[in-house]
């Protein structure tokens, strides 16, 4: 487990890995400390990393921010060299599948896309 106070201003953590109910990888203080983000909130107080400190009073779902706000701009994410920053990756199918086909996409348009048959 890694524990808060072994955390440096500064430091970006990210939480990745198989969510379970139960599961535990970092001391639920460390949210406190830290400006949370997530792919899916819901999945991450639930299942993932943000669940301990939720369920502890710690902090509140409001406090774990979707990714996807800092992509569109409506959340600034990272605002100074010292805040601490945690990605609880919880896993979306649906995102992953996304970027899958945006990267084949790209390699496609760039020429470098090789394709195997199966």
């Amino acid at each position: 487990i890694l524990n808060a106070d072994q955390v440096s201003p500064g430091t970006h953590v990210a939480c990745m890995g198989t969510d379970t109910k139960g599961k535990q990888e970092v001391d639920p203080q460390l949210l406190v400390k830290a400006d949370v983000f997530t792919d899916e909130v819901a999945q991450s107080i639930s299942i993932g990393e943000a669940q301990h400190a939720v369920s502890q009073g710690l902090i509140a779902e409001a406090d774990v921010a979707q990714l996807g706000a800092v992509i569109n701009g409506t959340n600034p994410g990272r605002v100074s060299d010292d805040q601490i920053t945690l990605f609880d990756g919880t896993g979306v199918g649906l995102q992953d599948l996304a970027v899958a086909a945006a990267v084949v996409d790209l390699a496609v348009e760039k020429g470098i896309a090789i394709e195997v048959d199966f």
